[in-house]
């Protein structure tokens, strides 16, 4: 059978790859020059990914690549640089977390309710303080200003996925994620997947088709207004730095912002003698870009010191429903846009209905996807 996907990003990959490994002749249309949507990276000198970025190796989407031997050289972060991170607590740097975050850790064992809101569950169970300090360190994992309004139950999982008590899951594909990208794409072609880009599709193709946009993208196409869905609002200012005596890491915890010296551990992505610092701090409601750059450039002050006189290379941009769905109180994964639409057409994405972290739920959903659209038994969702 024949089968169309729509986008080759991430999530339209793994769809072709699923796909052809289920008997399909699969046509995958791009419309960028480049594949890998949100998984792009920029060319050298500095290779920077769109916002901060990371695999995790223990989730589901991770084995699945790891089982087709596509994960790319990967490297962790030295202990030296873990050590080096820090936390932003009252406009300070302090190596050490502030005890009311020791406290919402200590409490890790705790389930939280999806009908709750994290802020009204989290002061009743953690206390006041502790929650604030859990919503500002979940900044990197929501991009999002309010935590504090979303699903109590959503918030509380990714605070327990990320601070587990063991050595860290998180990696970073050496020579930035673009390497994944051209890793499942080299398998995709091997496989026989046929891969168009800068072929924009304004109508449906016929037979089955896996939309592997992003949601906005699908709802357009496909003319469906129920296609919608909450997701962050978020600056992202990427930095090229003449090199000095930086923390590897900061978690803001004033203001939810986030900044990683990604070169500490893949000397590639930087010239030598300078460093990629990558940083983001969600938008308020009713923040102006100025305002936000502002609250980013204190961050930056406080974490980087004289960054402004070691400046090489700046680039910024907004980031506004495009950094993964967002669950608000009384709604799980299993709420949001349904994979199966109907009529042979199939969603894939990291805001539509299946579990994981971030962009994990892009890798679930497409496997999903394209189970459904050659119609075998579709693969759990966990």
């Amino acid at each position: 059978m024949d089968i169309t996907v729509v986008g080759g990003g991430l999530a339209g990959l793994t769809a072709a790859i699923a796909g052809a490994e289920n008997g399909a002749n699969v046509t995958v249309l791009e419309s960028h020059r480049t594949l890998g949507g949100r998984a792009r990276s920029t060319e050298p000198p500095y290779v920077a990914n769109d916002g901060p970025h990371a695999l995790y190796t223990d989730g589901a989407p991770y084995r699945w690549l790891a089982e087709r031997d596509l994960v790319p050289p990967l490297v962790r972060p030295s202990l030296g640089s873990l050590r080096s991170s820090r936390f932003r607590y009252r406009e300070r740097l302090t190596g050490r977390p502030p005890r009311a975050l020791l406290k919402a850790l200590a409490r890790r064992g705790l389930s939280a309710p999806v009908e709750r809101d994290f802020a009204s569950w989290g002061a009743e169970r953690l206390g006041e303080e502790s929650t604030r300090l859990v919503a500002s360190m979940m900044g990197v994992a929501l991009f999002e200003a309010d935590p504090g309004r979303l699903s109590a139950s959503f918030v509380w999982e990714r605070f327990r996925r990320l601070t587990r008590p063991q050595v860290p899951a998180v990696r970073y594909p050496v020579g930035g994620w673009v390497r994944l990208v051209e890793r499942m794409a080299d398998h995709a072609l091997a496989m026989g997947v046929r891969i168009e880009t800068g072929h924009r599709v304004d109508s449906l193709p016929e037979g089955p088709v896996v939309v592997a946009t992003s949601l906005a993208a699908a709802r357009s196409l496909l003319d469906d207004p129920s296609l919608a869905w909450e997701s962050g609002h978020s600056l992202m200012t990427d930095l090229g730095l003449r090199s000095a005596d930086d923390p590897f890491l900061v978690s803001d915890l004033d203001e939810g912002g986030f900044l990683e010296r990604y070169s500490a551990h893949d000397r590639v992505l930087a010239p030598e003698g300078e460093e990629l610092v990558q940083a983001q701090i969600p938008v308020r409601a009713g923040e102006s870009r100025a305002e936000a750059t502002e609250r980013l450039e204190r961050l930056l002050d406080t974490a980087l010191g004289d960054w402004r006189e070691r400046l090489t290379w700046r680039r910024d941009q907004m980031a506004r429903g495009r950094t993964g769905a967002l669950d608000l109180p009384g709604s799980s994964w299993r709420d949001r846009p349904a994979i199966d639409r109907g009529g042979d057409v199939y969603l894939a994405g990291d805001e539509v209905a299946a579990p994981g972290l971030l962009g994990e739920v892009s890798f679930t959903s497409a496997v999903r996807a394209a189970h459904l659209a050659t119609s075998r038994a579709p693969a759990p969702l966990g």
